[in-house]
């Protein structure tokens, strides 16, 4: 059976119990130690003061001088022991020969207890054992008018009678004490639920754990994190995070507003919302991410918003080129498809008799056909794009828009990495073939790529219905497009490559009264 373990407010609540109720007991030992205190001085000040009021009394004077003294002096001294309450009023000669006591028996017997400061004229207040047990006592001298020690005055209350009365106190200090334990103990009741409630009743092996797992799996996991609270401040980023939105060298984010953090635009701008989005493609620098974002909820109750991050730089890339390959591919098949038709149509009119015909027919599209690609072939020696620009010339060609790759494109040895070369012509050429789409004929897209000194030129042109004055700034930003729907990605990958390798690019009418897109890259002094 597993051991129980205490939480976190259960212990601070006993730890604070056991506190405060030691701490009430030792203020109720004090106060009745204090107490204590009290009742012996108050008895010593009581039995000096009656012992001296019954030492200048005429009449114990008288008594000590005549020839009986007992007979006058026990009444006395018991009348006088009832009417103060003390325990006994013993009135002796010098010699500790006593004239009364409260037990008769005890007249005449000598006095127990010291006596040597009373009889030099000095009153005496001690704590001695007599035979009614141990008593707080006064002695003082008893002076005739020649100021002579005629005798002693004992009066004393017994440690049994301080102590009864200090118990008959006892219920007036508990009365103060008990409220006060309750009172400290609701006080912590109430912080132990709160802490409980806050701590969910969590025990510290359990929080620890909990921490130490939490905080490894934060930083292991290959997804950024960012949480955010409610008032849009960092909470927590972890190191992926970090890595993937450039925040390994900056200062620590955690808990500053997301408004004064040096973030990628789009994310920053997902992050400011707040709104809920699910595997929606943003740009971070040179980096395709995918991000979620979820309000984050605790018992009905809203605490934030939790974005998560995924690169996709590299599988993005990928798919560009396998897009290029499919369109090539899907453009091969057209053509096989239509070659058979073609093929059909020529072996039917030979079978007619129309042989001429036949051979007119069949040459006339293999010279077209062999144009363009010794034409494609011969400006560019890239087999990538040169295979992209003939896959996208037959694409356009089922489209009905002519692709016309400009007379004096050349390109002899790519400066760029193949894929970016690629994602830079395929995105612009898709980017117009759209444009122009659902456009009326006659439907055409200008293409050029070539070295203008230490550039690479890459330019693309159609005549379609051109952009807005006021949209031309927007054209590389992550989710603008020409499309009526999509997500716009293409054009700002275009845009990521022109900033990777240091390039510039531009956006205005082409002399057709559609878009001229201008990409220029440095040959050699681009950055990687």
């Amino acid at each position: 059976m597993a051991r129980r373990q205490w939480s976190i407010a259960g212990q601070l609540f006993a730890l604070q119990a056991v506190v405060v109720t030691l701490l009430v007991l030792a203020g109720a030992a004090g106060a009745v130690w204090l107490a204590r205190v009290d009742a012996r001085q108050a008895a010593e000040e009581e039995v000096l003061a009656v012992a001296q009021t019954v030492a200048r009394s005429p009449d114990v004077r008288a008594a000590l001088a005549s020839a009986d003294p007992v007979a006058r002096l026990q009444p006395y001294a018991e009348a006088t022991r009832v009417a103060t309450g003390t325990d006994f009023v013993v009135v002796m000669a010098p010699d500790r020969t006593r004239y009364s006591h409260p037990s008769p028996e005890r007249i005449g017997q000598p006095f127990i207890g010291d006596i040597g400061p009373a009889l030099t004229g000095r009153p005496l207040v001690t704590t001695n054992v007599g035979t009614l047990g141990e008593s707080v006592r006064a002695v003082v001298p008893v002076y005739d008018e020649d100021r002579r020690v005629v005798g002693l005055v004992s009066v004393g209350i017994t440690t049994r009678a301080i102590n009864r009365k200090l118990l008959g106190q006892l219920p007036v200090l508990l009365g103060a004490a008990v409220p006060a334990l309750a009172l400290a103990a609701t006080g912590s009741w109430l912080l132990s639920r709160r802490l409980r409630r806050q701590t969910h009743g969590l025990g510290p092996a359990q929080m620890t754990r909990m921490y130490e797992y939490y905080d490894a799996v934060l930083h292991s996991v290959r997804e950024g994190l960012v949480v955010l609270t409610t008032d849009r401040r960092v909470a927590l980023v972890n190191d992926e995070g970090r890595r993937l939105l450039g925040l390994d060298g900056a200062a620590p984010v955690t808990d500053r507003p997301v408004a004064g953090i040096d973030l990628p635009p789009a994310v920053a701008e997902l992050l400011g919302s707040g709104r809920e989005t699910h595997d929606e493609l943003v740009l971070a620098g040179d980096r395709v991410l995918v991000a979620n974002q979820r309000t984050a909820r605790f018992e009905g109750r809203a605490h934030g918003t939790v974005l998560t991050l995924r690169d996709q730089t590299d599988l993005r890339a990928m798919a560009s080129e396998l897009d290029s390959v499919r369109g090539l591919t899907e453009a091969l098949q057209a053509q096989t498809h239509e070659a058979a038709n073609r093929l059909h149509t020529v072996l039917t009119m030979v079978e007619l008799g129309r042989t001429d015909e036949a051979v007119q027919l069949a040459t006339r599209d293999l010279t077209m056909a062999q144009q363009l690609t010794d034409r494609v072939v011969g400006a560019v020696t890239e087999p990538a794009l040169a295979a992209l620009l003939l896959g996208k010339s037959a694409q356009a060609g089922e489209r009905g828009v002519d692709l016309v790759i400009e007379p004096d494109c050349r390109l002899e040895d790519s400066p760029l990495p193949a894929a970016d070369l690629l994602t830079v012509v395929g995105n612009l050429v898709d980017n117009a073939l759209e444009a122009v789409a659902g456009t009326p004929p006659p439907r055409r897209v200008r293409v050029f790529v070539g070295t203008a000194g230490d550039e690479l030129v890459i330019r693309v042109g159609d005549n379609g219905p051109g952009l807005e004055p006021d949209r031309v700034a927007d054209a590389f930003r992550r989710g603008w497009s020409t499309k009526s729907s999509g997500r716009g990605l293409g054009l700002a990958l275009v845009g990521q490559v022109v900033r990777r390798h240091g390039g510039s690019s531009d956006v205005r009418r082409s002399d057709e009264g559609g878009t001229l897109f201008t990409v220029r890259l440095p040959v050699g002094g681009g950055r990687s």
